[in-house]
This record gives C-alpha cells, sequence and structure tokens, in this order.
C-alpha cells in the first residue's frame, strides 16, 4: 500500500524547529497554568521506536485550533530530525479521531474583529498538512470515531489510516457555507471516479468499511481491538513502511461492504456527478431519482438543496482543479479560498452557516437555504462570484508559503 511513499526510506537533512520553552519556565502562576492547557491540547505517547500525538479536547470532538497546528507543526518537525524515531503516530481522545476546525471558533473571532487570528489558524493548519504529506517518516492515524473536515485533512495524506466500526467520515462543509479544504481538493480529486465530487457537494457520511473501500482508509479494524494493536505497534523497532504495513494487516480485521455500501453506486454516482455544472448535477440526480426512487439519490438531493448555492460552485470546480494539482498547489489554492471565504467580500455564507447549524441550530435547513443564503440559489451565483474565490489575494495579503524547496509535494 501507498507505494509512493517508499521514498520515506530515502532519507534527507530538513532542518527542525524546537519544541515551545516549556510553561514551568515562566514565572507567572497563571501564564504557567495557560500554557499547561494549551499544551494538553495535543498529548504526547512515547514507544520504543515511536511517537504519538493525541488530539485532546474531547468536549468538542477534538476541534482543531491555532495552538493545535503549531504544536502538531513543531512536534512533528522534532520528531522528524530524530533519528530514535522510526515513525509517528496521530489519535483522538473520546469519542472522535477529530470533528475538523474549530469553525465556531473561527466564526466567534470573525465577530470580534479578529480576522488575523483567522488567517493564523489557516496558515497554520494547511502547513502542518503539507508537513505531513511530504513526511519523511511512517505515519499511522487511528480514525476511531468522527473524523471530517480538517480532521481528514490532518490524516489522509500520511502513510497509513486506521478506520474502525466507530469511524463516521464526512467533508460536510458546504452546509455552513463553506468548501472542503485542508487538502480535501488534493485527495478528494484521486478518488475513484467522481466520488471526489459526491463526497463534496452533498457532504455525505462513510462508515469505516466504505473508507477502506473507496481508499481513504488503508486498514481496518475494530475499536475494542485497537489497545491490542497499539500494544504492537509500540514494540516495533522500526522505520520501514513495509513492516508497519505487514504488521497492520496480521493485527487488523477483514471486513466487506455490505449491499448498502457506496461501493455498489459507484457507477450512478459517476453518471450524475460528472456533469459539468451543479446545475446538471442536480438534474442528473432528479431524473435518477424518479427512475430509481433509491434513497441515496432522494437523500443526495436534499443535501444539495440544504447547502450554499455559491459553496457547491465553488467546491465543485475545487474538486475539479484539484484533479491536476499537487498537494501544495490544492493548499495554496484552498488558503486563497477561505480568505476569501472568510473576509465576506462576495457573500456572508461562512458566518451565517455556522450560526444557523451550529451556533443557534434551532433554525430548520429549509430556513437557513431560504432565507439566510447569499445569493439564494445557483442562478444567482454567478459566475464571477465563483472565479473571485480562485483569485490570487491582493498585494497587501501574503500567500501561503509552503516549504516546496525543502520537501518535495507527492503527486
Amino acid at each position: 500500500m501507498q507505494t509512493l511513499k517508499a521514498v520515506l526510506l530515502a532519507r534527507r537533512s530538513i532542518p527542525a524547529l524546537r519544541f515551545l520553552p516549556s510553561s514551568r519556565n515562566l514565572s507567572i502562576e497563571t501564564t504557567a497554568a495557560r500554557e499547561d492547557d494549551l499544551q494538553n491540547q495535543v498529548l504526547v505517547e512515547g514507544k520504543a521506536s515511536a511517537r504519538a500525538a493525541i488530539l485532546n479536547r474531547p468536549s468538542v470532538l477534538n476541534a482543531l485550533t491555532t495552538t493545535m497546528a503549531l504544536r502538531l507543526k513543531k512536534l512533528y518537525e522534532s520528531w522528524e530530525d530524530n533519528s530514535d524515531i522510526g515513525f509517528v503516530m496521530m489519535k483522538g481522545s473520546g469519542r472522535a479521531f477529530c470533528a475538523g476546525g474549530d469553525v465556531v471558533n473561527l466564526y466567534r473571532l470573525l465577530n470580534e474583529g479578529k480576522v488575523e487570528d483567522c488567517k493564523d489558524f489557516f496558515r497554520n493548519l494547511y502547513m502542518f498538512i503539507y508537513i505531513l504529506g511530504t513526511y519523511l517518516k511512517p505515519h499511522v492515524a487511528i480514525l476511531d470515531g468522527i473524523t471530517m473536515g480538517g480532521g481528514a485533512g490532518v490524516s489522509v495524506p500520511g502513510t497509513f489510516r486506521i478506520a474502525t466500526d466507530r469511524t463516521i467520515f464526512a467533508t460536510p462543509e458546504t452546509l455552513i457555507g463553506f468548501h472542503p479544504d485542508a487538502g480535501a481538493s488534493f485527495y478528494l480529486s484521486h478518488l475513484t471516479g467522481h466520488l471526489g465530487e459526491y463526497l463534496a457537494l452533498t457532504g455525505e457520511k462513510l462508515n469505516g468499511v466504505d473508507m477502506l473501500a473507496v481508499g481513504l482508509a488503508t486498514h481496518f479494524s475494530m475499536s475494542a481491538r485497537l489497545d491490542w494493536i497499539d500494544e504492537r505497534l509500540a514494540k516495533l523497532v522500526t522505520d520501514d513502511p513495509s513492516v508497519i504495513d505487514s504488521s497492520l494487516a496480521q493485527y487488523g480485521d477483514v471486513v466487506y461492504p455490505d449491499k448498502k455500501s457506496i461501493v455498489h453506486r459507484l457507477e450512478m454516482i459517476d453518471n450524475c456527478f460528472g456533469r459539468e455544472t451543479v446545475e446538471e448535477i442536480i438534474d442528473a440526480l432528479e431524473s435518477e431519482a424518479a427512475r430509481s426512487n433509491q434513497e441515496w439519490c432522494i437523500s443526495a438531493l436534499k443535501k444539495l438543496k440544504e447547502a450554499s448555492p455559491l459553496s457547491l460552485k465553488v467546491s465543485l470546480r475545487s474538486i475539479r482543479e484539484g484533479r491536476y494539482q499537487t498537494l501544495d498547489e490544492c493548499l495554496i489554492r484552498e488558503y486563497r479560498m477561505s480568505l476569501h471565504g472568510i473576509l465576506k467580500h462576495v457573500s456572508n455564507d461562512f458566518c451565517e452557516g455556522v450560526h444557523a447549524k451550529l451556533v443557534d441550530n434551532t433554525l430548520t435547513p429549509k430556513m437557513v437555504c431560504t432565507m439566510q443564503w447569499d445569493p439564494p440559489s445557483l442562478d444567482r451565483a454567478s459566475e464571477d462570484m465563483v472565479d473571485y474565490y480562485f483569485s490570487p489575494l491582493d498585494e497587501f495579503e501574503p500567500e501561503l508559503k509552503l516549504p516546496t524547496q525543502l520537501r518535495e509535494a507527492f503527486i
């Protein structure tokens, strides 16, 4: 699996940033306590020849913050530079691996006028994702529980992903007036056929077995057996991805998609979501729904009609462009798109969507769609609006800078 990652065996010398100063060195007690709390958002486990980063905000499903992105970046750079560490792992606390970025916090920052803090979040998260996608050591992510949006961003670009019977995957950003980001336009666009467009536009959920079947996961394990697998991995002393792959295969579970699996409707998904425009996709779905009356088709139509019309058009184009771009190119473009989205120059859909869906979830999807999306319909989401999301940032706004000269992105 992941044969492209064989380049992991070729060692390169990359400068590493050091850990943040320990909070114990701070003289003011309240500052030290705050620093301890920030450090605790990502815990560390030491193993024989590995290190594990544990996302640790269980009360909010391990939603990512700027602090977490920065800490992950520093930890991973330090571990990559440490010859005693053969491979790296990532896990989540509680019932989620990671539900994505903390968009509620971003919403509040925007309302407080702290736009620069929001930019810092996207910049540091995307930087970490690029580091993960070009990491020189094998990486094992254990996706036990909810894995959505940015949670997939900090796991899918790595070498191995273990899905479980508790895994729930989705990229539901169009339903909050945003676009699948954090590298989603790269990994979704490289799925079979037009599955990426389907997942990006509808936010449809996949279970762990389906993740394995379509290639978003590399291995599967029952959640109850994870402690046993973790114990076996902890004893491995290796930096060889093939050894880790064999161990995961040996200790994992063999599973097969059931009758309701997405793999049985890939041809119909291709037929509908391979169309050129969102309007044509919806027309094709309506025709398929009238012909077959299949539940997945009716559900997809419902989700598309609840989503932000502008986000649908922006997301479709993003996936289509991602099919011909490297990871770094996707992240740089997504950074532009994200900033254009939060700065409200064209639409306030992100803030409206987060408020309706996550802050004040008493509103119904129908109310959100008909009363609050701007523009309110697909025919009013013009090409000029969509083009703006893909346009370069203005001369006073720096583009995302990734260390592409030091770290080569995989194609």
